[in-house]
């Protein structure tokens, strides 16, 4: 998980996830690469959500994508749980990890970070062309309606850079540094650490007043 054993701390208000390396899914990636495995992300997130000391989620990603199933479905928890959610991408976030720099309430791009947007693809043998494609087609709009759902890109920007031929070399897809991922609408803003503390609190500070002022109302 890239999170070293440490003493136990005070309980905090905002709970930080690492997504790192490789994302995981049903089948065990090579031991020698770092990896982030779903089921220890999922009951995690459950956890957050039944905790009443945590009122915010801080989402710092670096992965180079993985399995599409684990993470669309980690993006879905972490679009539905009912903490504030922020997404910082550092170093990357490429393939799959697009979705989850999108699943947040607001997210942030480091400068010199880099998002990969591109088709769904495979490796090996496919065996029933016709039926592959149409299951490929089927995810691949899970993916596109997930990512129009949680980000300001439009259906057409969003096609037209995921089919782009001229970023990246013998394939179809687009690099997108740092500024170019809040031009195009897939992230909210530029900024780092600071910046998306300072933004989760606010957004926990807005929460808790608009449930007083809910609460006065009644």
């Amino acid at each position: 998980m890239g999170v070293p054993s440490i003493p136990p701390q005070p309980k905090k208000d905002i709970q930080c996830i690492t997504i790192i390396g490789e994302i995981e899914g049903h089948f065990m990636g090579n031991p020698q690469k770092k990896a982030t495995k779903y089921e220890h992300i999922i009951p995690m997130l459950y956890s957050v959500e039944e905790s009443p000391e945590t009122k915010g989620v801080l989402v710092i990603l670096n992965t180079v994508g993985g399995d599409v199933e684990a993470g669309l479905a980690i993006a879905e928890l972490l679009n539905s749980i009912s903490k504030k959610v922020v997404t910082l991408v550092l170093g990357g976030s490429h393939s799959i990890g697009v979705p989850l720099a999108t699943a947040g309430d607001y997210s942030f791009i480091a400068p010199t970070a880099t998002m990969i947007v591109h088709p769904i693809r495979t490796n090996g043998l496919v065996i029933g062309v016709n039926e592959t494609f149409e299951y490929f087609k089927k995810m691949q709009e899970r993916i596109v309606q997930f990512i129009i759902r949680t980000s300001d890109i439009e259906r057409e920007e969003l096609a037209k850079i995921m089919h782009s031929k001229d970023e990246l070399v013998s394939d179809v897809g687009s690099v997108l540094i740092g500024k170019e991922a809040v031009e195009c609408g897939l992230i909210n803003e530029v900024g780092g650490l600071k910046e998306a503390l300072n933004k989760l609190k606010e957004l926990i500070r807005e929460s808790e007043e608009n449930s007083e002022d809910s609460k006065d109302n009644k």
